[in-house]
Parts: structure tokens; sequence; C-alpha cells
């Protein structure tokens, strides 16, 4: 049971609560807080001070609209059912897994006035696995994720479609099916639910977390690829970091020594330098270390975040309508993200490359295929795949976060475009691993012609594993279903514990 009170979810949490299904429950202060920030806010309505955005008011440019209080109610549940114009493919399970629980998280400070009882349902779907049909395309980040979160908020209301069971049914079958009761929306609730950037900050905390497993494996295939090259460990000596006190580029090149500690294949001297692909791959993976770690960073803070409009300050009795729905900060993060795992992708494939090349690949077969090279292609084709995977992310890698479309009749004139960023992110994320996949089978073949040599202690462990999944090519076959087995590896970090096992935990 993981307890969550609005300041201590980390993107580990996100994900062992999507993949691993862990149950959720809210602690006792953060549901004081729910209480107390709903009962200033139902002072607020009741004297009616003053117009409450989105609560006694329209929304964008109708914000100059009244809302007659015995209308307030039904306006939340009209506004939900107005927003829910999203198109595309649904979420996946896990991805809505973690919006339930970043959107439940979010309203944990006490500053958007919604009831314990709206906060315990989004959990209690979570808990009983009722999963929303969350259409993925349709917000520009401001303000927030609007469109995917009124599917979501339609299942809450007893309205919409969800996933029980792995069968599409209604809002309503759902909950009743689950025991549970739709909500009747309290004034300000239906605009809290949809007014946040849960689905940009969820999508963002796992594509992180599989992105740290990635670039561990990265430093895996570039120790196995250098074993393969016979390459110098020279590029790798920690004074040449420690001119360049880059945190990333220190840990890489730490991560590679001791992958490769105690190989006959690599020398501690060369008088030829390797090409940078190899030489220059703690500057290159390291410094796409540096922005994984940034961009974790930054969506730790928004999904301990409040991410609504307006705020109510309990203490005080105050609104303040500001834009902390907008989802700048996560768009420019997932921006960089997608870049850094691109740039992974992209000197990987130089060294899939440099394997194959018999004119630089130091004495290895032709295309990685000792038997009746012409009738056979041994690897070739696979670094044609790798190129075109690396090339699309190239498209993909182009910034979302620097293009607007202003929306409501110009009244929201920025917007951040972060769920598109993070989608982004997430489909780059998927396109290397399969890259590296391709370049831990080169290499795995590669070592195949040098087993009279003593390997790494860490790349001897990695051999072994891929080796469990990809049977050494002799003759031509058909080789996506070995590149699909070990992207599995990957994804799930499976290589990187078997690796972490024996040489202990990779910086």
């Amino acid at each position: 049971m993981i307890e969550i009170d609005g300041s201590k979810l980390t993107t580990k949490a996100t994900y062992q609560v999507a993949t691993k299904e862990e149950l959720v429950k809210i602690s006792k202060i953060a549901e004081i807080r729910l209480k107390k920030c709903r009962k200033a806010l139902d002072h607020i309505i009741k004297n009616q001070r003053f117009p409450i955005y989105g609560a006694t008011t329209g929304l964008g440019a109708l914000q100059k609209s009244d809302i007659p209080l015995e209308k307030a109610k039904l306006f939340q549940r009209n506004l939900i059912k107005s927003h829910a114009v999203g198109v595309g493919d649904f979420l996946s399970e896990e991805e809505t897994r973690a919006v339930e629980l970043v959107l439940a998280n979010s309203f944990l400070k006490g500053y958007s006035g919604v009831n314990v009882g709206t906060v315990e349902t989004i959990i209690s779907m979570l808990n009983k696995k009722i999963y929303p049909l969350i259409l993925e395309k349709g917000s520009v980040g401001a303000s927030g994720d609007l469109q995917p979160l009124a599917n979501l908020a339609l299942v809450i209301i007893g309205e919409g479609e969800a996933f029980l069971g792995n069968k599409r049914i209604s809002g309503a079958e759902a909950l009743k099916k689950a025991g549970l009761q739709p909500i009747e929306l309290d004034v300000k609730e239906g605009l809290s639910l949809i007014n946040s950037t849960a689905v940009m900050s969820a999508i963002g905390a796992l594509t992180i977390h599989y992105a740290k497993w990635l670039s561990k494996t990265a430093e895996i295939a570039t120790a196995m690829s250098l074993e393969s090259f016979k390459g110098s460990l020279e590029a790798f000596d920690d004074r040449i970091h420690l001119a360049k006190p880059h945190e990333g580029q220190i840990e890489c090149a730490k991560n590679i020594k001791r992958l490769v500690a105690g190989s006959e294949l690599v020398s501690p001297r060369s008088t030829v330098q390797d090409p940078y692909s190899f030489r220059c791959s703690p500057q290159v993976i390291g410094a796409c270390l540096d922005a994984i770690g940034y961009a974790e960073k930054v969506v730790e803070i928004e999904i301990n975040s409040t991410t609504d409009n307006p705020l109510i300050i309990a203490e005080t009795h105050e609104v303040l309508r500001g834009g902390n729905f907008h989802g700048e900060a996560i768009a420019i993060a997932m921006d960089l993200l997608g870049i850094a795992l691109a740039e992974i992708g992209n000197v990987s494939e130089r060294r899939t490359a440099k394997l194959l090349d018999t004119n630089v690949n130091r004495d290895l077969p032709t295309f990685l295929i000792e038997e009746d090279p012409g009738f056979n292609h041994g690897l070739m084709v696979s670094q044609y795949t790798a190129a075109a995977l690396v090339s699309e992310n190239k498209i993909l890698a182009h910034p979302a976060s620097v293009d607007s479309i202003p929306t409501s009749a110009t009244q929201e004139d920025h917007v951040s475009m972060g769920t598109i960023a993070a989608r982004k992110a997430r489909m780059i994320l998927d396109n290397v691993e399969k890259v590296i996949a391709i370049e831990l089978l080169c290499a795995t073949q590669a070592l195949g012609f040098r087993k009279k040599s003593r390997f790494g202690t860490g790349t001897r462990v990695a051999l072994n594993v891929i080796r469990s999944r990809f049977k050494e090519l002799k003759q031509d076959r058909v080789l996506y279903p070995d590149i699909v087995r070990i992207q599995k590896l990957i994804h799930h970090g499976i290589l990187v514990e078997k690796v972490e096992e024996k040489i202990g935990k990779l910086d």
C-alpha cells in the first residue's frame, strides 16, 4: 500500500502503482486538508463575496458569463461533457493508472476545493482497476490536460466508457460492478478534475523511469561493443573526465570501466584513437544522463504540485487566480528528454555500423557472418532498421514546446503543448530501445568471434543473458523476433538487474 499526501510521490512510486498494481491510500493529514479547503470554499460561495472563476462564472473567453448558484452543480457536469472531445488512440492501462494516481495526488495539498469523496472515488477506481478510456490527442497543455482528463472525469460521474477486467463497458456499469457510486459534483469540482497537468506528468514520469533503465543498458551495450571492437580504455581515464567534470560524464566513464574490468580485449593504451562513438561515449551518454536527471527533477516537482486554477486559500478564505495549470515546465523537460534519448540512439547506431564495417572493425567478418558471406547477409540489414529509427527520432525530437496555438478566442493565448512533448518522448524511448537492442545483438554476435578471450566482469553477464534469447547467427534467418526479445530485456530492466547483481549498482 502506497500512501499519498501531495508531497512525496516519486517517479519510481508512480511506476510501481502503474505497472505493479500497488494499492494506494490517502494520508490522514491530506484528508484533513481537503475537508478544510472545501469548507472554506463553501463559505465563500455561501457569502457570495465575489465571482469565482469556473464555479460561478464560465470558462476561458466565457469568464464574464455568470452561472446562477442553482445551476452551478449542473454546470460542473456540463463542462466535463463539453470538454470530452479528444481523438486518437487510448492511453495504455499503465498510463491510465499513472494519470489516476497523479490527478488524485494533485488535490492533496488542499488548494482545489475538491471533496474527500471525489478524491476517494479516483483512488477506488485505481485500486479496483477501473480504467477510463482516455483519448491521447487533444491537449494543448494549457489549461492543463482538459480534453483527456474530461474522459476520466466522465466515468467519475457515471458517464463515458472504461475498461474493467479487459472489457470495454460504460462508465456507469464499471462503477456499479466495482461497488462504487457516481459522484454528484459540487461547485468547482468539475473544473478541478480537468484543469490539471496530470496526463503529461504521468506519461513523463513513466518515460523517465524507463529512460533510466535504457541509459544504463546503453552503457552495457557500449562496453560490449568496445570489447568487440578491441577498443582502448585510455579515453575512460578518470583524469580526463575530472578535467571536464560533468556529473553524467564522470559516472558513464566509471560504469563502462567497471563493466569491462578484467577483459583481455580492451587495451589500457592505444596508439590509434577509437572513433568518436566509442571514445566520446562518456561525453555523449553522460550529457544524456544529466538531461534525464533534470527531467526527473521537474516531473517530481510537478506530480507533487497543485496544478489547478483558481486556488482556494483556506486560512484566509481567498480565491487566487493564476496559471499553475500551464504545462511549460513539463513541456520543456519532455522535449529535452526526447532529445537526450534520441542522442543515445544516434551514437548507438554509429557503433553498430562500425561493428558491421570490415574497413574498420578490426578483423571481424563481413556483417558478422562467417559462413558464405554474400550468400548470407548476416546482420547487415539490422543496421538499416537502426538507421530508420534514429532518422525518425530526428523528426520526433523537434520540440513541441516552442509551438503555441491560441485557444478560447485568444483568451488562452500561449499554450505549452506539454502532452505532445511527453507522448513524443515516449515514442522516441520505444525507438531507442529497439536501436540499443540491435547494437546488443551485433555486439553479442561479434563477441562470439572473440570467445577465446576473457571478457569483462559485467559484459560477460550481459553476454550470457542475451545469448539465452539470441542464438548465434550462422545462417540467415528472420531476426525481428530476436530484436523483440532483447527489447523486453531493456524495457523491463532485466538486463540491467542481472548485470548489477554481479558488479553492483551502476551509477
